[in-house]
């Protein structure tokens, strides 16, 4: 199993660190666990899994317009 450190997540999903507690707080983000005093980090699958929900979800274009 690998973690992402907070740098690496937000390379990775292009949200401001704020963002996502607030999506963490809503239950609409895998939550971070704490590793350490001062150290926490996210499950790399379950942030995979997440945006390819995000993706699966997106909307064709028309191509007719």
């Amino acid at each position: 199993m690998r973690m992402l450190s907070k740098r690496q997540l937000k390379e990775l999903v292009l949200y401001s660190p704020q963002h996502i507690a607030r999506l963490e707080k809503a239950g609409l983000f895998p939550l971070r666990v704490q590793l350490g005093p001062n150290r926490v980090g996210w499950v790399e699958e379950e942030v995979y899994d997440w945006l390819q929900k995000r993706l699966d979800c997106r909307e064709v274009p028309n191509r007719h317009s």
